[in-house]
């Protein structure tokens, strides 16, 4: 399985944004020595935005070219299809939910089978949440105490499509979710230009 394998913050830095959440991702991007103030292309600016969203979600080319087909097929505007698309992955809603502190960790305890979807085991990071779908801490993996705790304590993302029960561990898919509801700094128009060419 491909992963991204170069430095995070360099990646922060270099798209301009905290993708991660780390208090010091950009902070060397502060200093006086830094090349800024060059002027972007429009590709430049399309090229940005898409790279942007696949950091976001932490997939890599071939699978985020997928999406984007699904999501020219949808009836709804593409560009909102396709973060919707992205936001239900299983990953991401692990994360979103707070069993995990990173897109990457919530990646790893999913392939780990550390989560029940409805259920039932599923070790697929990339595995489409329906509406209803409930994502549960499975019974062995409640007694790591730093995931218990995050899970417990954390409102990091406290998005109105998601139903969090912190006392079972779990949390549910309630409705898909709006555009301006999903929690990411990016503009989606500039990727369908980007793919339209």
């Amino acid at each position: 399985m491909a992963t991204h394998r170069e430095p995070r913050f360099k990646l922060c830095r270099r798209l301009g944004i905290n993708i991660y959440g780390h208090p010091k991702a950009l902070k060397r991007g502060e200093g006086k020595n830094v090349r800024g103030g060059r002027k972007t292309s429009e590709y430049g600016l399309q090229l940005m935005e898409k790279q942007k969203v696949k950091a976001y979600y932490g997939i890599m080319e071939r699978q985020f070219l997928r999406y984007v087909k699904a999501s020219q097929k949808s009836p709804e505007m593409t560009g909102v299809a396709l973060l919707k698309a992205l936001e239900c992955r299983l990953d991401n809603l692990v994360y979103r939910l707070g069993f995990a502190r990173s897109i990457r960790q919530a990646r790893q305890m999913v392939t780990h089978r550390h989560i029940l979807v409805n259920g039932a085991r599923v070790n697929i990071p990339s595995y489409g949440v329906k509406v209803g779908d409930e994502m549960a801490l499975r019974e062995a993996s409640r007694k790591n105490e730093s995931v218990v705790r995050h899970f417990q304590e954390t409102a990091a993302f406290n998005v109105p499509y998601l139903e969090k029960r912190p006392d079972q561990f779990s949390g549910r898919l309630m409705r898909l979710p709006e555009r301006n509801e999903i929690p990411i700094d990016a503009n989606e128009r500039l990727i369908v230009e980007y793919y339209s060419k």
